[in-house]
Formats: C-alpha cells, sequence, structure tokens
C-alpha cells in the first residue's frame, strides 16, 4: 500500500468516527422496548407499559426546543399507563449550550400524558433552578423520599422516589415507610449509586445519570461514567443479590456533546413477573 492511500486510510479510520460522535449520534432519538422480569410483580401487570426520559438536558446541543416537543410527542404516542421522569431536565455548562429558563422546559414537559400520571425525581442540576416547583404546577408528582400509590387493573403499585444523592438527603426508609403492604414497588433515583443500599423488597429501581458513559468503544467499554462504581451501573438491566436495577442512557450529553455507541434514548419498560 503506497504511502498516501495510507495516510487517507488513517484520515479516514479517524473523521468518520469522530464526526458521528460529534454531530450524528447525539442527535438521534431511539425508543428502547425494555423486557424486564422482576421479583414481587403481579402478574396483572404484565401490560403496563411504562416510559422513562432521563437527562434530557435541556439547553444542550442537539437538545432545543424543537428536540423537547419531538421527545413528548413520541412519548405520547406510545400511550403509556406511567411516564418515569429520572431529572436532569435542563443544564448550564456543556460546551455549546444555551440556557433555557426552566419554566419554560417544564411547560413543555407538561404536555406529557400518561393515563396513571407522571412521576418525576429531581437530578443534581435542578435544585438550583426550582424545579420541584415548575413541575407541581404542572400536575406532575414530585416524589422526594416519598412514596405515590397506583391501581391498575385491580392490583396496587408503589412507586418511591428518592432526592439525589450528589445534592440533596437521600432516605429510602422515609421513602417506604408508609408502605405496609406486599404489594410491588419500584424505587426511583436519579443517581444509580444508591443501588448497594437499596433494600431487597424493591422490585426494580430506575436510574439515569451516567449518560451510559456517553462513549462506548468496543473491547474498551464505556470511557468515563459519573458513577463511584464505574461501570458497574452505567447503563441497563443489573441484578446483584436478586434485586434489580434499570439504568437509563438517556437523552441529552452533560460536559462535551457527544454520544458514541450509546445513543439518545426513550426507553419502553414491560415489566413481568416471575
Amino acid at each position: 500500500m503506497g504511502k498516501i492511500k495510507f495516510i487517507i486510510l488513517c484520515l479516514i479510520a479517524v473523521i468518520l468516527p469522530v464526526t458521528w460522535a460529534l454531530f450524528v449520534e447525539p442527535n438521534m432519538l431511539v425508543v428502547k422496548k425494555v423486557d424486564l422480569t422482576v421479583p414481587k410483580w403481579h402478574k396483572e401487570f404484565n401490560s403496563l407499559k411504562i416510559v422513562v426520559l432521563s437527562d434530557i438536558h435541556v439547553g444542550s446541543p442537539f437538545i432545543n426546543y424543537s428536540k423537547l416537543d419531538t421527545i413528548v410527542k413520541i412519548t405520547n404516542k406510545e400511550k403509556p399507563d406511567l411516564i418515569f421522569l429520572l431529572g436532569d431536565y435542563l443544564f448550564q455548562g456543556v460546551i455549546g449550550d444555551n440556557f433555557i429558563k426552566p419554566n419554560l422546559v417544564i411547560d413543555k414537559l407538561g404536555n406529557l400524558k400518561a393515563t396513571h400520571g407522571v412521576i418525576a425525581v429531581l437530578g443534581n442540576h435542578d435544585w438550583w433552578y426550582d424545579c420541584k416547583k415548575y413541575l407541581e404546577n404542572k400536575k406532575i408528582t414530585v416524589l422526594e423520599n416519598k412514596a405515590v400509590k397506583i391501581n391498575y387493573a385491580g392490583k396496587t403499585l408503589w412507586v418511591a422516589g428518592v432526592g439525589d444523592l450528589w445534592t440533596m438527603p437521600v432516605n429510602i426508609t422515609d421513602a417506604i415507610k408508609n408502605i405496609k403492604s406486599n404489594n410491588p414497588i419500584i424505587l426511583l433515583s436519579h443517581n444509580p449509586d444508591i443501588f448497594p443500599i437499596v433494600p431487597p423488597g424493591i422490585s426494580l429501581t430506575i436510574a439515569g445519570h451516567t449518560h451510559g458513559g456517553q462513549v462506548y468503544v468496543p473491547f474498551m467499554g464505556r470511557i468515563v461514567t459519573p458513577s463511584d462504581y464505574g461501570k458497574r451501573y452505567a447503563t441497563g438491566h443489573i441484578v446483584e443479590s436478586n434485586r434489580h436495577l434499570f439504568v437509563s442512557s438517556g437523552i441529552g450529553t452533560t460536559i462535551l456533546p457527544v454520544r458514541f455507541g450509546t445513543p439518545p434514548e426513550i426507553v419502553v419498560l414491560n415489566i413481568k413477573d416471575k
């Protein structure tokens, strides 16, 4: 192979993935349908459709008003029974960001529709901007160390939520203290690092925050994951000691506006009983 051809091939090998990571994949939006089997789940809930939205980061590159409208439209098209919002609704600090006021962002999220409600927790960026007030003004339930009861198909599901691990008190005991029955419990947390202390009575913990590392390189894995546990809770379905965790890779970006091998995702969960 001639020297010039070799140089051209090397340039292509570098330019193509960089272009994809900077301009193509961050602008994608996939609907990721996930089937999970978890313990302590009523068979009547097997038809329950849950949509999970995490780390939207409106104002980061590729996530503007138009994209937020698209996210809401695609979510509503799924006709979910429940929508879970896992925090970090906006962000200021990404290279190339465009800060949008939180009330304007949450006005758009107020258009989300689910038969049994929209339930949210706050992320590490949200407490700066009083997002809880704006969410509740839009009739979105915000859980901070507490739980709500959902009635579906004649059975009861509890949804509990905790404060963000980095910025707020996390108290799982308080979150579930009023749950006296043996019904299934879903625990919502922005940050998956709480998982080692989640009690075995929780059917499923759902979290975001990690962005799936944003960059996944074959044979190397996820380069940087914002977790004290490294790649252990980076993304997907994790089972430890018969306890179940699902981590969404989210939609927006943080620090650097790149994604590679980890496209932005709207997650549709279909949970089955064991």
